[in-house]
């Protein structure tokens, strides 16, 4: 029978405390854990007596699962109309039906001569994103 472990992280979550207090209550030896690798696993029973409780299984709803991405693209040696340019097309193609849940934020730095586009989105729509993003930036 395979033994139930739990992450550090899916412990804090459980318990309503923060990361940094689990990993040092595993290191105090006031909850029994396993390192494999460089992270720490606890088996239900040690969480069941660290808390006095019994401890229902952790289920993961894989149905409720969402992937997301950051992304922050640098271009340098851009002028202004340059940069006005990628950022209407970038914020142009948010409104495409395919665009998926993504939020884009623009800056120019006229200093240095650099746009940042930062996107924070679905992998697909991310992906259309910064290929469309190269094919603007790629010299002809």
């Amino acid at each position: 029978m395979a033994q139930e472990l739990y992450s550090v992280e899916q412990v804090a979550n459980r318990l309503g405390l923060h990361v940094r207090t689990i990993r040092n209550y595993v290191r105090d030896g006031r909850l029994q854990a396993v390192r494999i690798g460089k992270q720490y696993r606890i088996t239900r029973e040690a969480l069941e007596a660290f808390t006095g409780t019994p401890t229902a299984s952790l289920d993961v709803d894989e149905s409720t699962r969402h992937v997301e991405t950051s992304s922050i693209v640098h271009i340098d040696a851009i002028t202004r109309p340059e940069a006005d340019r990628i950022t209407t097309h970038v914020h142009g193609s948010l409104n495409h039906p395919e665009a998926g849940r993504l939020r884009v934020e623009t800056i120019y730095d006229e200093d240095r001569a650099v746009l940042k586009i930062i996107i924070v989105g679905d992998l697909s729509p991310t992906a259309e994103l910064l290929r469309l993003i190269n094919l603007m930036t790629t010299p002809e």
